[in-house]
């Protein structure tokens, strides 16, 4: 737990159904409890994170300054400082040229395995052994299921999923344990292979961010947490503003590397994931992002000349449609709207269905491992089923001459899958079935082609998928949302444009593009990242302004509903995600009420007793305590002694003083070079160590720390008659972990600090539950 918030812990489930509240001995009731107040602000620092519940600490985005600190900064040569700036661009750029060859490796690996068993099962169909190809196909899907779960299920929980949620919550100042170690990055990479191969409704575009991010994290911290570097110039890095830096870079570059969208990638990172964002970072992402492409771009050159098997052209989405000339009619305003309102529907209805199916999975996942891999595999045995046996249900059609490619097809890719039809006809459902994900939606998207799919194929591949759609996300495999999203979307924008017939301009490949835009608008709830990453997606300009116009109208219909699904799984998981929008009732509660819901707060002295700091530190869970002087002369013209604060020290920094045994015999503050020669501004970067691994005698419990040196000097402070949304958007803007409320008079016996705030006091559902009476006025302030 932060802060001195009240050490109420309640057990949170991914489902948030249960909350069992257990009272910590450190907790007392305040004196005088405020009215309607009906119990003390409870807030939990548990979320589920993998496949358990963990604790969860908060990230020191604010800059500690120490005396060491002050120090290192003026004795910086300008050598040192340009050798930092280097080095962050340095790291920007393999951050990127990483990303790119990984996705290169996922992609290599994705179509080499799909396309192998795609064409084991066409040579079993033309030799009309159709159990055999059924047996074979649902087999090798089973089998790369079976290892994708496996992996995640046995070696990397935090590796199942698509790993954007966590991002964004670390990126907000969420330290999610275990999310961007060695183990999850391989597990991330190989079981996106195997899911995706294995034909799952799912995508690599979320692992692909989730790699990046992984990637960030560890080269900015020196490798994995047990065998890290430590070479002297990665101890820059050393702290949580350039890590997070670093992991805004890897997202930024996981967009890119999954859709060829550099400039996407970067308002990705700025829209959906990155909570504090500058120009300097905006310079980086960009930089990161641009070498991804040029290392995407040159394994395409090299795979173009046949030397990467069955790549060939395929596996880095893009939806070329630029050679579809795009003519606008006073009438196309009304399907184009229409889209855009079913998009917000059908995306406001999947997260909601979505949200119901992710808390019935928590359940059947907390029955144990094996519960999970039957869950997975059970997923990957229907999915199979699905796509060999129901292209049996189409009518073959005949192949018209005036198409633009091959008819039919028996390869691995195609837009005319032959399947069980007889020469000259071809399968237009074993077209987007049979297939990958990939090659699926450049099929659907496919332009000049009016009469290639029939209507009641669309449909069964539309119900299909939004089936698939609801139960694959949430197995324990990694999954990426996008392209399950864009494969619904683009079948009911193609069913859209058959049904406008000759009453439209616009190509049917180009409304599955808008019905695509449009469902991701309405389900993620982007508009301006997505815009881009379509427009980089299909290559086509005069696409431009109706996909903005489909984009708002989904947007805003989704809003109406439900959040985001990002945001919903936040709340699933429990991760204290402080939004940018305070709730309007907080503007009605100020945070000396809320400071005044929880326990006395905890201080030390400039000069305190080691045996204050052991039992502070033994018998509470906080992670910062404000340091008092008293007895300290003011400015002439004021009373003769006064309660000074000097300002704020973490936990971590108190346990190493203990470490270091830097006690003094006599109660005196030290000078500047004893400072220097016992500690190092690298040294208090670092927050391993637990005050349980400590060992104290009994005489060094009678001794004395200076804490001066150690404490941070310039805490954010607010005064106690600030209202808690004020309070709450410079909290999450600065990117703090704790915030001092003073009070609003001086005078002879009063503290200097009310209390201290903390990310999970500031939490809507736990000011809720310290005071009820407030959930009863939402509804009369909706302003």
């Amino acid at each position: 737990m932060e802060g001195n918030s009240n050490p109420v812990a309640r057990a949170t489930q991914a489902h948030m159904e249960a909350d069992e509240e257990e009272r910590d001995p450190e907790s007392n009731s305040s004196q005088q409890p405020l009215l309607k107040r009906s119990r003390t602000l409870s807030s939990s620092p548990l979320a589920l994170v993998g496949a358990k519940v963990s604790h969860i600490e908060s990230l020191d985005y604010e800059i500690n300054e120490n005396d060491l600190f002050k120090h290192d900064w003026r004795s910086r040569s300008k050598v040192q400082v340009l050798q930092y700036i280097f080095l962050k661009w340095s790291l920007a750029c393999l951050v990127g040229l990483l990303t790119g060859l990984i996705a290169t490796l996922i992609n290599l690996a994705v179509e080499n395995i799909a396309g192998y068993k795609l064409l084991s099962v066409v040579s079993f169909i033309e030799k009309d052994r159709y159990l055999h190809g059924f047996l074979y196909f649902t087999g090798v899907n089973f089998l790369l299921t079976l290892v994708a779960a496996v992996l995640c299920v046995c070696f990397a929980p935090t590796a199942a999923g698509p790993g954007i949620p966590e991002i964004k919550a670390y990126l907000n100042g969420v330290d999610t344990p275990n999310m961007f170690g060695a183990t999850t990055l391989i597990v991330k990479i190989i079981g996106s292979i195997g899911a995706v191969a294995a034909g799952l409704d799912l995508g690599k575009e979320g692992p692909l961010v989730h790699i990046g991010s992984c990637i960030a994290s560890l080269l900015g911290q020196g490798g994995p947490d047990n065998h890290r570097i430590k070479w002297q110039w990665l101890r820059y890095f050393n702290n949580d503003r350039d890590r997070r830096d670093l992991i805004t870079c890897g997202s930024s570059s996981g967009v890119c590397a999954a859709f060829r969208a550099p400039v996407g990638g970067v308002l990705f990172s700025l829209e959906e994931v990155a909570t504090w964002w500058r120009s300097a970072l905006l310079w980086r992402t960009f930089f990161s992002t641009a070498v991804v492409v040029v290392v995407l771009r040159t394994f395409i050159e090299i795979c173009n000349s046949g030397k990467c098997g069955l790549f060939g052209t395929g596996g880095l989405i893009m939806f070329d449609v630029s050679n579809v000339p795009v003519r606008y009619h006073v009438m196309d305003i009304i399907p184009v709207t229409l889209i855009g309102i079913i998009g917000g529907i059908l995306g406001g209805l999947y997260n909601h269905i979505l949200h119901k199916v992710l808390r019935l999975y928590n359940l059947i996942n907390q029955k144990g491992k094996m519960h999970k891999l039957l869950l997975a595999l059970s997923v990957s045995v229907f999915t199979s089923v699905c796509q060999y046996c129901l292209p049996f249900l189409a009518d073959c059609k005949a192949c018209d001459p005036s198409f633009p490619e091959t008819c039919p097809t028996n390869g691995r890719s195609g837009n005319f899958k032959q399947f069980n039809c007889p020469n000259g006809h071809y399968n237009d459902l074993a077209t987007l079935l049979l297939t990958t994900n990939d090659d699926a939606v450049r099929n659907i998207f496919s332009s000049n082609t009016p009469t290639e799919f029939q209507p009641s194929s669309i449909l069964i591949f539309f119900i299909l998928y939004c089936i698939l759609g609801l139960i694959t996300f949430g197995i324990a495999v990694p999954s990426g949302l996008f392209l399950p999203i864009i494969l619904m979307g683009s079948a009911y924008g193609r069913l859209l444009g058959m049904a406008m017939g000759s009453y439209t301009n616009i190509d049917q490949g180009l409304y599955a593009v808008l019905g695509a835009a449009s469902l991701m608008a309405g389900s993620m709830r982007m508009t301006v990242s997505l815009c881009v990453i379509f427009l980089e997606l299909t290559n086509n300009l005069l696409l431009l302004p109706i996909t903005m116009i489909v984009l708002l109208i989904a947007k805003t219909v989704g809003d109406s509903f439900n959040p985001s699904i990002y945001e919903i799984i936040l709340e699933l998981k429990g991760l204290p995600f402080l939004d940018a929008h305070p709730e309007p009732w907080m503007r009605t509660l100020t945070v000396g009420e809320l400071v005044d819901a929880k326990p006395p707060v905890i201080t030390l002295s400039g000069i305190e007793k080691v045996s204050r700091i052991v039992d502070v530190l033994r018998n509470t869970t906080h992670n910062g305590f404000p340091v008092l002087d008293e007895g300290v002369v003011p400015p002439s013209g004021l009373a003769n002694v006064a309660t000074e604060l000097h300002g704020l020290i973490l936990r971590a920094h108190l346990v190493l003083a203990l470490k270091k045994k830097w006690f003094l015999q006599e109660k005196r503050r030290t000078e500047e070079w004893e400072v220097r020669e016992k500690f190092s501004w690298v040294e208090l970067a670092e927050r391993e160590g637990k005050i349980e691994e400590v060992a104290v005698t009994s005489e060094e419990m009678e001794m004395y720390i200076d804490l001066h040196p150690l404490t941070n000097t310039t805490p954010y402070t607010v005064i106690e008659s600030m209202s808690v949304a004020k309070a709450m958007v410079l909290f999450r803007q600065v990117g703090l972990r704790h915030l001092l409320v003073v009070p609003k008079y001086e005078a002879a016996g009063v503290s200097p600090v009310v209390g201290i705030l903390t990310r999970q006091d500031l939490r809507a559902f736990n000011i809720l539950t310290a005071f009820p009476h407030l959930e009863r006025s939402k509804s009369g302030q909706k302003h």
